[in-house]
Parts: structure tokens; sequence; C-alpha cells
């Protein structure tokens, strides 16, 4: 499935009447998710989020501005944010399976619609944009809503589609439509009221920084080039856009961001960046903000970074690594931070089935008992390598908080952090089982009445079939491997913990004899000689291998004892 999130911003951010008019286009649009509605009330602007699959996001996109060009005048439009148009930009964000190439091509449809169905002016910027000079926002806003009547009558400024015309403008302003990366709106708050010395440090990070002076100083004549132009000294940070502002309703003035590349500029940089460059200037960060919502990746790699600098393990749970994040950031500071709520990928999952690692272990174990055939002997399997790889992370996390072991915290850190990886792996792969099961039983169902019937049926029962024997193969592989930690644990790690590390070789060879067991099974119904041959000979020799090291890792555990 092709997934693009589609962040539009609307210049209202007071009325939630209007902002809920406006949201509900999403609601009721077929084949999108809303995800997230943020308003701010000094900005006067709300962000919204929502992700679907591409022909549908840009049908609701289309509503969504159509509603707001209804709802908002722009005449009347006052805040903080720079604006040009009530529903201000519409960014596309490649999410999954499409590339930035495809995206635009999707932008480019959008924004066709838009200007010739609705009559509003549509630039493209950033991937989408038609000629390099307008790839930069803050060049095609320039301006803002006040000076759109004569950049319509500009040629330069000739909208991509839509009308050059500012009557109906006048109330709708001007859309920008993108094709762009995950952009992380992003605000960081000082200990002042000042806007002059927030936007001093703004300029002193953001990519762009400020104009050039003769001695460095804010009095100096400007330096200019060749051609008679401003010059400018960069910041210190890449692809991030900053401005400083005072925000009402919390009392303090603020670093707004726009991290337009977190694979260059990440959100934790950027929070010690403004930190290092506030404090050189008498002010201290006191916490931040996130406007909209987040990839997992960029709070896990923050969380991380945090735990290194304390030289702390980060081998240790998701929810802790967010955990650091939050705290670490000051991201409750002005309201709860909701990981549930602010990450994009827990927002994907939210509303979907239960799944048996949801369970408590009471439960999980209900489940299992009841007359249901799922789940079964292979999830249970996959859930004992689960804990062998718990019990070796467990000793590898306590390896590196061990007393006069402090040298060595980040060998055991990335012990534990490998455990973690088989965990997770093995944690999937518990659900995966019993969705194979399920896919099989599907498979069967069937209709079998036509002869195209029957040879799609058979087909279909094969694939399955296949798919539920890889399943339980992927379990022995991948707890075969896990064993690697608990050996070097028993070996190198905490001797006070070496029967944790040996009982989790214990499990592992558990969930390797148990999945085999599994793949035997399923490949009794498999009409493939050829195939089932191959993998019942490979899965044999896991199994010896794994046996071979359980008793290995024994042994070792008996002599510490």
């Amino acid at each position: 499935m092709q997934l693009i999130e589609c962040v539009p911003n609307i210049s209202e951010g007071r009325d939630a009447e209007v902002i809920k008019q406006i949201t509900d286009v999403i609601e009721l649009s077929e084949g999108v998710r809303l995800l997230d509605v943020d308003p701010g009330k000094a900005t006067n602007r709300t962000v919204i989020t929502f992700v679907g699959e591409p022909k549908a996001v840009i049908d609701a996109a289309f509503k969504l501005i159509k509603k707001a060009s209804e709802l908002i005048d722009m005449s009347k439009h006052t805040g903080e944010h720079p604006r040009m148009g009530a529903t201000d930009v519409c960014p596309l964000v490649p999410i999954a399976n499409i590339s930035m190439e495809e995206t635009a091509k999707y932008a480019h449809q959008l924004g066709a619609r838009v200007g010739e169905e609705l009559d509003i002016p549509v630039y493209f910027y950033e991937n989408a944009a038609k000629t390099e000079e307008r790839r930069n926002l803050a060049v095609v806003r320039s301006g803002e809503y006040e000076g759109l009547k004569n950049k319509l009558t500009d040629p330069n400024w000739a909208p991509d589609h839509g009308p050059a015309a500012y009557d109906k403008a006048h109330t709708t302003g001007a859309t920008a439509i993108s094709a762009r990366d995950f952009l992380v709106a992003y605000n960081i708050n000082l200990n002042t009221t000042s806007t002059r010395r927030a936007n001093a440090i703004a300029f002193d990070v953001r990519e762009k920084g400020r104009i050039a002076r003769e001695g460095g100083v804010l009095s100096g004549k400007i330096i200019k080039d060749a051609e008679g132009n401003d010059t400018w000294t960069p910041g210190t940070l890449k692809s991030v856009k900053a401005i400083g502002w005072f925000i009402e309703e919390y009392g303090v003035a603020q670093i707004s961001m726009n991290l337009t590349n977190i694979s260059i500029t990440s959100i934790h940089e950027a929070f010690d960046e403004v930190c290092r460059a506030a404090n050189e200037r008498g002010i201290r960060v006191t916490g931040s903000e996130l406007v909209g919502l987040v990839p997992l990746q960029a709070m896990l790699d923050a969380g991380k970074y945090f735990l290194r600098k304390q030289q702390r393990s980060t081998g240790i749970s998701e929810s802790e690594i967010i955990k650091i994040a939050v705290k670490s950031l000051g991201l409750d500071e002005l309201g709860p931070f909701k990981p549930e709520e602010r990450i994009i990928e827990y927002m994907l999952n939210e509303g979907n089935d239960k799944k048996l690692v949801d369970l408590t272990l009471v439960e999980f174990a209900d489940e299992t008992a009841s007359e249901s055939p799922a789940p079964g002997g292979g999830s249970i399997s996959a859930y004992a390598g689960v804990l062998g790889a718990s019990l070796a992370t467990m000793v590898a996390n306590l390896s590196s908080h061990k007393r006069g072991w402090d040298d060595r915290w980040e060998e055991f850190s990335m012990w534990a952090e490998k455990g973690q990886q088989y965990k997770n792996e093995l944690i999937r792969l518990v659900d995966e089982d019993t969705n194979s099961f399920n896919k099989i039983m599907e498979a069967f169902r069937l209709p079998k009445e036509s002869e195209e019937e029957k040879v799609a049926r058979k087909k279909a029962i094969v694939e399955a079939t296949k798919y539920a024997i890889e399943i339980p193969f992927k379990v022995m592989e991948t707890a075969y491997q896990s064993m690697e930690v608990n050996k070097a644990m028993v070996e190198i790690g905490n001797p006070n913990s070496v029967t944790d590390a040996g009982v989790g070789a214990l499990c592992a060879r558990t969930a390797v004899m148990g999945a085999f067991m599994n793949v035997k099974i399923n490949c009794k119904d498999l009409d493939d000689s050829e195939y089932v041959d191959d993998i019942l000979k490979r899965g044999a020799e896991i199994q010896l291998k794994a046996q071979e090291l359980e008793q290995e890792i024994t042994k070792i555990t008996e002599s510490k004892i």
C-alpha cells in the first residue's frame, strides 16, 4: 500500500467551530485518517495532519481547501505566523512505498484542481516547484497576504495554477502546495519575554543566518557582494528555518523552528545547539514543544542521544527511550506529551485489532488455553524466544550499570541493543504466527465452484501454507541468533546474573525446537518436495546448532554457579 501524509496549515487557530467544520471534511472522507489537529491561538493557525493512499488524500485535501476558502476570510486575518491564504500551505509527504517524484505528481494534480475548480491562486514549492526560484517557501510566501495584490500583477509571480487576479483571492488568499520530506515543526522555550533576543538566537542557529556586517556587530555596515547584494553569515544548523517570537498564552518567547530534513539536523541536535547559543546570550532553555506529529525514529534517536551523554545503556525498551527523550527535551513543559497521540506510527496503529502481545500474562494464558486453535505452539515458541532474548538483554543492562564497570558501559550497551532487536522481532512473530494460521483458514474458505475458482483457491492455499512455514522458520533463525547474547552474558556479563542468561538460553533453544515442530507439520500438507526438502534440511541444521550452543552455555553457567 502506498501512503502519503498531508499537512495542510489553515489560517484559523481561535474559532473551534470553524476548525471543526474544516476537519470534519477529513473525518468524512473515505480512505484517509485524521491523525492530528493542532491549533495555535497566538499564530491563529491550525496544523492538520492526515494520511492515506494518494488518490484518497488528494480528494480529501481538495475538499479541505474548498471548505477553508468558504469559512476563512483572509481580509480579516491576523496572527504571528507568516501566511498568505486560508489554506496557507498544503504539503504532501511520502510515507510508505512511494517516491518523492510520484508524490510531486500528486501535488501537481491537487494544485491543478484547486486552481481550475476553486479559482484560488496556487504556487508550487520545494519538490513540487516548477522553477528553482520557487523551491523555498519563504520566497514563495514573501509579502504574505498583504502583498498578494501586487504580487499577482507581477508576471514573474504568475501562479502555477489559478487566476492571477485579486478579486476572489481578496478573501481566500493563495495556497502553496508541495511535495517535501517529513518536516518537524519544533518550538524551543526560553526564560525571556524578549522577541528581539529570541530572534538573535534564531539567527545564530538557522541555516540562513543573518545579514553580514563589518566587525560582526549589529551596528556595523552591511557587507555587499560584487553585484551590490547583501551578504549573509550562515547559522550553525543545516536544513533549519527559525524565527523568534513571543507567545502570549505561555508568557514566554520561543525559537520557532522548521526542521526540514531531520536526517541532517535532528530534533536533539537542534535543541542542544539552541541551548548553547542561548547560554552564550545569558538566556536559558526551559523546554520545548512539537507541533503536530513526529516520526518514531526521531524520538528514539533523541532518547538514545541523551542516554549516551549520560553513559547509560541504550538497549532499553522503546517506551523507556521515549520517556528519556520527552524529559530531556522538556516536551512536557507546556502540557502533557502523550506518545500515543504525537508519534505518527502509534497513531496509525490506533484502532487496529488488539494483538496477542498487548494482552496481560493472564489474558495471554487464558487465550492460549481456550478452545480456539490459535494462538498455538508457533506463537508460544516465538514468545519463549522473546523471554530468552529479554533475559539476555536484562543481564547486559545490569552489566552496563555495575559498580566498577563504568568504563565498559558502551560494550554492554551494544549487547543490550542487539538483545532488544532480537526481542522486538520475536514479539512481531508471536502475532504473525497466528496471522499465518488465519491466512490458511481464509484460503480454504475461498469459493471452488468453477474451474477458475478452484485454481485460484489452490494457489492461495499453497501460498498461505508456505507463509505458515516461513514464519516459524524465521522464529527458529531469530531465536538461534539471539543466543549469541546469552552466551556473551554468561561469559563476560555481571556474574550475579549468570543464571538469568543461562535460563534465557534454555528459552531460546525451546523456541527453536518448538518452531521447528510447526515447520514440519505445515510442510506435511505442501505438495512441493523440493521446497520441503530444502527447508527441512536447513531447519534441522539450525536446531542442531541451537541444541549444541545451549549445552555449551549451560556448561559455562553451571561452572560459575
